[in-house]
């Protein structure tokens, strides 16, 4: 007589419901390895990205966002200079008085630096 627990694979033997039960238990082990490696990533990313922040400060790097609004300020800044030399140079033009300023400022300066007197020197004393 044949033993039909084994052939029918719900037994202790080797049969198909052996198999299934098998594969079906590394299925949930690498289903746990995997969500474990997910966590190990996930906490491995938040160390870098800190330490990575931790190592800027003491670089005194900036941010991109705080650049791009420095230079958008800066730039800002330079086109309202250029307008306001520009209304500068138009009102000077409609006074008179923009080329004739500037060189007689020019002629009240000394043409020579004048010496220091050295009250140790006789000779810079004269």
């Amino acid at each position: 007589m044949t033993d039909t627990k084994s052939e029918s694979g719900t037994g202790t033997g080797y049969g198909p419901g052996r198999r299934g039960r098998f594969f079906d238990d590394l299925a949930g082990v690498a289903g746990g390895a995997f969500s474990v490696f997910a966590g190990a990533r996930a906490e491995l990313e938040s160390l870098v990205k800190s330490q990575v922040e931790m190592l800027a400060q003491r670089l005194e790097l900036v941010r991109r966002e705080d650049l791009d609004a420095a230079l958008e300020v800066a730039r800002r800044a330079r086109e309202e200079s250029t307008a306001l030399a520009a209304r500068v140079a138009a009102l000077e033009a409609k006074l008179g008085t923009g080329a004739a300023a500037k060189p007689a400022a020019a002629e009240e300066a000394p043409s020579s630096p004048t010496p220091k007197e050295d009250p140790k020197d006789p000779a810079s004393l004269a």
